[in-house]
């Protein structure tokens, strides 16, 4: 059963990375594949936190995509839209700095796929003001979110299964794991230039009509601006206290989107256009392949074989750990593959009593969890919703241009990591 689950993933990758057949498709198809040859049954797709749906990653995007959807309604995006355009003077470059550095504050302390549909409509805005393409901007910022998302316990989901597993606190994750995040960020800043090459022409006369807007103007609804703005604060203090409260992120904008619907009295078909149905579909078909994977038990095998191949090496345990989560993780989400990495883990750091920071292991594995997010298109949560907002908004990003730069940003990150892990904890 494992080769065949194997193979349907294969298949399934090869389809998806071709972009000749529709994503959502193609992940339903293969997830019908293994549960029609019982690879995987109702019960594992269905109601298995290890093998099944991840129903909170599910409903955390439909509460938040229709938070958005009646935040849209207001006209704040297009009030960001302007004001960030003419704070940066009209300069895509630098436009593109700012929200990179947006994105990546506020994915240290929200989802990042929350973080994405936040920032995506005050981008296409901007961009649609100056008339540029808005391809790098989105691939820039969701490349940032996942930078950004490695600094806190509650950045990324990874992390909080870390933190669970290596006894781990929020303020451990700020002391290890934010200076990282800083260096790799301003090092991303620094190669966005050369990345993005050819992306920054902007005619002059979009630039003076840009100027010239005047930013309240684009206020549609203040009252409901008001409403949007205290149901939106009371959801983000819940997820930044979720360790206090223990209600999961999923109920929380659940509960924020249906007191949105009921306090703004919206039409439904103002309130659900925002949904990505696609988007939703495909991680459900995309879980259960996963979740072939994992029952067939073959990420547990890749994982073992990985550690134990270090022979007992601190240092070398540590890069392989970094090395190996970085690329798998760019391939299959890295929730899985952390719950399934965790015990093993902890295992080897109480098997090595000679390490001076054991927890440098949970740190390898925590950086290439979350950096190897940006390797491809299907990597992260946040890279397939930023892919169906740009898809619908008119500007679809392949599988291959995303990931052709998720190669370069995730070499950077990863090889910043290495040097910042073998000096904190093994020279210094």
């Amino acid at each position: 059963m494992a080769a065949f689950a194997i193979g349907v993933f294969v298949i399934a990758y090869v389809l998806i990375a071709s972009d000749r057949i529709n994503k959502t498709t193609v992940a339903l198809g293969g997830a019908a594949v293994v549960l029609a040859f019982g690879v995987v049954e109702s019960d594992d797709a269905f109601f298995s936190h290890e093998t099944g749906i991840d129903w909170d990653v599910i409903f955390l995007l439909l509460g938040m995509m229709i938070i958005v959807s009646v935040l849209r309604q207001t006209g704040v995006f297009e009030y960001v839209a302007i004001w960030a355009a003419k704070r940066a003077k009209g300069s895509p470059l630098r436009i593109m700095i700012l929200l990179v550095l947006v994105t990546a504050l506020a994915s240290a302390l929200l989802d990042n796929v929350t973080t994405v549909l936040l920032i995506a409509p005050v981008t296409l805005l901007v961009c649609d003001r100056l008339a540029i393409n808005a391809v790098p901007f989105l691939m820039a910022e969701v490349f940032a979110s996942n930078i950004g998302g490695a600094a806190t316990l509650v950045g990324d989901p990874p992390n909080i299964i870390i933190g669970s597993r290596g006894d781990l606190t929020f303020n451990d994750f700020l002391l290890h794991m934010t200076p990282i995040v800083i260096i790799v960020v301003l090092a991303f800043l620094a190669v966005l230039p050369r990345l993005f090459r050819g992306s920054f022409e902007v005619e002059a006369e979009r630039v003076a009509d840009v100027m010239a807007l005047q930013e309240r103007e684009a206020i549609r609804d203040s009252g409901l601006l008001i409403k949007c703005g205290v149901v939106l604060g009371l959801v983000f203090a819940a997820f930044i206290l979720h360790s206090v409260i223990h209600v999961a992120p999923s109920v929380v904008a659940l509960i924020g989107a249906g007191l949105l619907i009921v306090l703004s009295r919206l039409d439904r078909s103002d309130y659900l256009s925002g949904v990505e149905w696609e988007t939703l579909l495909f991680f459900a078909g995309l879980f259960v392949m996963i979740g072939a994977l994992v029952k067939t038990g073959t990420v547990d095998a890749l994982a073992r074989a990985a550690t134990e191949a270090t022979g007992g090496n601190a240092l070398l345990t540590v890069m392989l750990i970094l090395g190996v989560s970085a690329p798998v993780s760019g391939v299959i989400d890295n929730i899985p593959y952390v719950a399934t990495m965790a015990p093993i883990v902890s295992g080897l750091s109480a098997s090595m009593p000679e390490i001076a920071h054991p927890d440098s292991l949970w740190w390898a594995l925590a950086l290439g969890a979350d950096f190897g997010g940006n390797l491809t298109a299907i990597g992260a949560s946040a890279n397939v919703v930023m892919l169906g907002i740009a898809r619908r908004a008119g500007t679809p990003i392949s599988f291959w241009e995303f990931t052709r730069k998720g190669i370069v940003v995730t070499a950077l990150s990863v090889s910043l990591s290495a040097l910042y892990l073998w000096l904190r904890y093994f020279v210094l």
